[in-house]
């Protein structure tokens, strides 16, 4: 595991983080080392912030499934509850994800944008992946499952090889690492009686749900503003279409079973609520078979899911001819180390839910 240095003025020896309660003590404290305790400069210790210790916990743990660490929520910031972003496109518009779709981004909550002309999204992000994302009061007021789930899902999102595969691709595979992460987390920190991990153990499956459902209407609605551009249909019947559609969509979705840590429908019942969720379930189905073909192992996963984005997929047909020549080799991919295989430890009971 990535050792964690301390700031000194000559050369000392680096304490290894080599378990998930090491990672938490040695974030609260630094142990003075034999001889350097003198040379070394007075750190810079920020108070506690709320979920200190279990944020590292988790990322002690990530480390162990093959995600390195990152310099992501290491400090709690409050310059900003959270991160305001306004989406909005065409009332006939489906843009492919949310980098197409246009965007405000603003230090107060709202969206200054004609809602009778566009379809707007607000979206107060809890965190942002950057490397070094701070915990916002956001992802602090979060419920733990959530928290949880957002903080996987963004280092995984700042591994190196997420950055070469097309930003779909990358972002439906960090989404179903960060719930067996988080699943796994905590079956290990918890147990499996633990109402923690009941919640969260069949969240990559309610996300498959949700995933097919959206996809599904993303191609209907696609269809009929296709229908419009080329002349077939007037602005009126595309609209009525729409709303009949959007109609659809909301009873399917919210038929579904009820997630933790996600909604189960688009935010926003719109074009631009819809072109953001879509952008994390394009390619999920197609992740998730790759999970099920490896036989369902968390770490195994991971090694494979990094594998596979290190070759740049940027299309769904790249994605599937990497995955199947990874499958090929995948005896070479299985890690040393899964979760099963940690020393065990006392369940101890989570925080009540938030």
């Amino acid at each position: 595991m990535t050792p964690t240095p301390m700031r000194t003025t000559a050369p000392c020896r680096r304490q290894q983080v080599t378990t998930p309660a090491a990672a938490t003590a040695l974030l609260l404290t630094l142990t003075a080392l034999g001889g350097c305790a003198a040379e070394r400069s007075a750190p810079d210790v920020d108070p506690p912030f709320p979920r200190q210790a279990i944020i590292a916990e988790l990322q002690a743990f990530q480390q162990g499934l093959g995600v390195e660490r990152t310099g992501n929520f290491r400090r709690f910031s409050d310059a900003q509850d959270a991160v305001y972003r306004c989406y909005f496109t065409g009332q006939l518009e489906l843009p492919a994800s949310y980098e197409a779709l246009q965007l405000i981004e603003s230090d107060e909550p709202g969206c200054p944008v004609d809602e009778q002309a566009y379809d707007v999204f607000f979206y107060p992000i809890e965190a942002v992946a950057s490397g070094s994302s701070p915990v916002s009061p956001a992802l602090a007021d979060a419920s733990l499952e959530r928290a949880l789930v957002v903080v996987a899902h963004e280092d995984f999102h700042n591994q190196r090889e997420a950055g070469r595969a097309s930003f779909n691709i990358a972002e439906a595979a960090a989404t179903l690492t960060g719930f067996l992460t988080t699943r796994d987390f905590a079956r290990f920190r918890y147990g499996e009686a633990s109402e923690l991990f009941q919640r969260l153990d069949h969240e990559a499956e309610r996300f498959l749900v949700k995933a097919r459902i959206v996809n599904a209407y993303y191609r209907r609605l696609d269809s009929v503003y296709d229908a419009h551009e080329a002349g077939d249909i007037t602005r009126d019947q595309a609209l009525a279409l729409k709303a009949a559609l959007y109609g659809e969509l909301e009873r399917d979705c919210g038929a579904s079973e009820p997630a933790v840590s996600f909604n189960t429908c688009p935010a926003a019942m719109n074009n631009a609520g819809l072109t953001f969720d879509r952008t994390y379930t394009r390619h999920y189905p197609t992740w998730f078979e790759m999970y099920e073909s490896l036989d369902r192992e968390t770490g195994t996963t991971i090694a494979a899911f990094r594998r596979v984005l290190a070759d740049g997929p940027q299309t769904e047909t790249e994605l599937l001819d990497a995955r199947e020549s990874l499958l090929r080799r995948r005896s070479v991919e299985i890690p040393e180390r899964q979760p099963q295989r940690q020393p065990q430890r006392q369940p101890q009971h989570p925080p009540e839910r938030r």
